[in-house]
This record gives C-alpha cells, structure tokens and sequence, in this order.
C-alpha cells in the first residue's frame, strides 16, 4: 500500500514512499505503522501523542504507573545483563546512563564506576532514589554535574521514543570523551516473530504508541552517522530464550519464557540465538559508538 500522499516523509532518508507495515499499535489501533521504501526505517505516521511532559508525568506507563520497586524487579534481569557486558568499560569511568528507567544499571555501576550519573524524565524515579542515586531530568544538568566529559555513555531502549533521535544522538556525542564508548540498545525491526515467522499475534501486540520508530542494523547505523559519529560495530542480540518464541507461534501469547522454562538450557538457547543472529533476525541490536 503507497502512502506517497500521505505527508509523512522517512525521518532519516526523507524517502516519499512509505508503505503501511502489517501488524497493530496495541494501545492505538488506529494508527499506522510506516516502512520506508528506501532505506526500511519502521516509525509510527503520527507522533503528536507525545507531548510536553508526557514522560515527565509517567504517561509511558499509563494512567496507573507500577510503582518503582515493582519496575526495578521486572528490569532486573536486563540491568544484570547490562552491567556484566560492561563491566570492563564501566570500571573507573565516569558514566552517563541516559534514559536511566528505574536506576537498577546505574545503581550496580556507580560500585565500580568514577561517577555514575543517570538522566531520567520520569520524577517518581528521582523521588524514589533521593540522594542514594545520582539522577537528573536533563543533559544539561548531566554535564553541569560531571564538571566534562563522560568515558561511557549508555542509552537502554531510549532512541525509540524520542521525536528527533538523530539531534539527542548528537547532544550525546558532544559529552563523550576522545577515547569514551556509546553502547545504544533498541529492538529490532527484522525480528524473527515480525519478519520471519510473520507471527500474527506478536504483530498485534509488540507495536506500541509510545515507540515512535524501529530500526534494522543498517537503519541504526546511518542514524548514527547522521549525528556526526561513528559506528564500532551493530551486534544482533536476542533477548528472549526459544520458550519465548515457541509460546508465541504455538499459544499466540506472552511470557513463553516464564510459563514454557522447561524447554530451556544454555545451549539450545546459545545455538538459538546464534542462528538468528546470524540471520539478522534477533529481537534487539545493541551498537557500540565512539567519536
């Protein structure tokens, strides 16, 4: 379907063709999901809904928020991940973790880092934490704080949310020290359950109002450049075990990696993931970033 006419250019390759992908926006059926013609970015036709303040005032998680200790146990498990894939970056390095979330990363790295500081909208976060987190509202402040630069700059799931993340990417970038590493995680626009298995139901529930686009590695690539910076490497990762995926293609449903444990090990998973990374078709990308 060309939706040439539609007044809704590509973000990053400002490509006049853009088809309507399949799937649905969970929260806002109504609401069209776009594919550039050209270059493949995936980001939402419409971007008003995010207004002045909307994460400020929790609106990412709706009218009744879970509350931060509930939001840092479901966390856990990536914040683990995280910290121990950095853990050689994080080690006497001032650190800025951007779009901090409920603090659990920047809670472990501040044990073995310089300075860790985190930027986060979300009020309750800095009200939950007080001083035991060091945690602002902007990068402005961020720097203010450090006195320079910054040796690792982390942003979890972030740039899919923001309007205009070329012009954050390149904010960042300003911060970085000559020798400091960006590590930037997103999800995948070719996941296996949207692109490869074409899965349906995982079609209807993924897409969600408040991530405004999905990049592939050559999408997340180029948006980097386009911010002035350069790419170290893309790496396809999967986040999610194979219980996960089977749950989806058979039950139509999440949580597969809770509910179906049983089918997992280390190595089936470990292989698992390989193949699909292999195929480009993990459910996350994770890209290192230097000046």
């Amino acid at each position: 379907m060309s939706l040439s006419d539609s007044g809704k250019d590509c973000y990053l390759c400002d490509h006049h063709r853009l088809s309507e992908r399949s799937g649905v926006v969970r929260d806002a059926p109504a609401m069209q999901i776009l594919e550039c013609a050209g270059c493949g970015l995936v980001q939402l036709k419409d971007d008003s809904h995010i207004s002045e303040g909307f994460y400020e005032d929790s609106g990412m998680h709706g009218e009744h928020p879970v509350a931060v200790d509930h939001w840092l146990k479901e966390a856990e498990w990536d914040d683990k991940r995280r910290f121990e894939q950095l853990k050689a970056l994080i080690v006497n390095s001032r650190i800025l973790d951007f779009g901090s979330g409920a603090g659990g990363f920047l809670s472990r790295a501040q044990e073995l880092a310089t300075r860790a500081i985190g930027v986060e909208l979300e009020s309750r976060v800095r009200n939950h934490w007080g001083d035991d987190l060091e945690i602002v509202s902007s990068i402005d402040e961020a720097y203010q704080l450090s006195g320079g630069e910054y040796d690792l700059i982390t942003a979890f799931h972030v740039l899919e949310h923001l309007k205009d993340p070329r012009e954050i990417l390149r904010e960042l970038g300003e911060f970085l020290s000559d020798d400091g590493h960006m590590i930037v995680e997103v999800p995948n626009a070719d996941d296996a359950l949207l692109t490869l298995f074409d899965c349906k139901s995982f079609q209807s529930f993924t897409y969600w109002s408040q991530h405004l686009f999905l990049f592939t590695s050559s999408t997340l690539a180029t948006l980097i450049e386009q911010a002035g910076l350069k790419v170290v490497s893309v790496q396809h990762y999967q986040r999610y075990p194979i219980s996960n995926h089977l749950h989806w293609l058979s039950k139509g449903a999440p949580s597969g990696h809770q509910k179906w444990s049983f089918l997992d090990s280390d190595a089936l998973n470990y292989s698992y993931a390989n193949a699909l990374a292999g195929l480009g078709k993990t459910d996350t990308l994770i890209a290192t970033i230097v000046k």
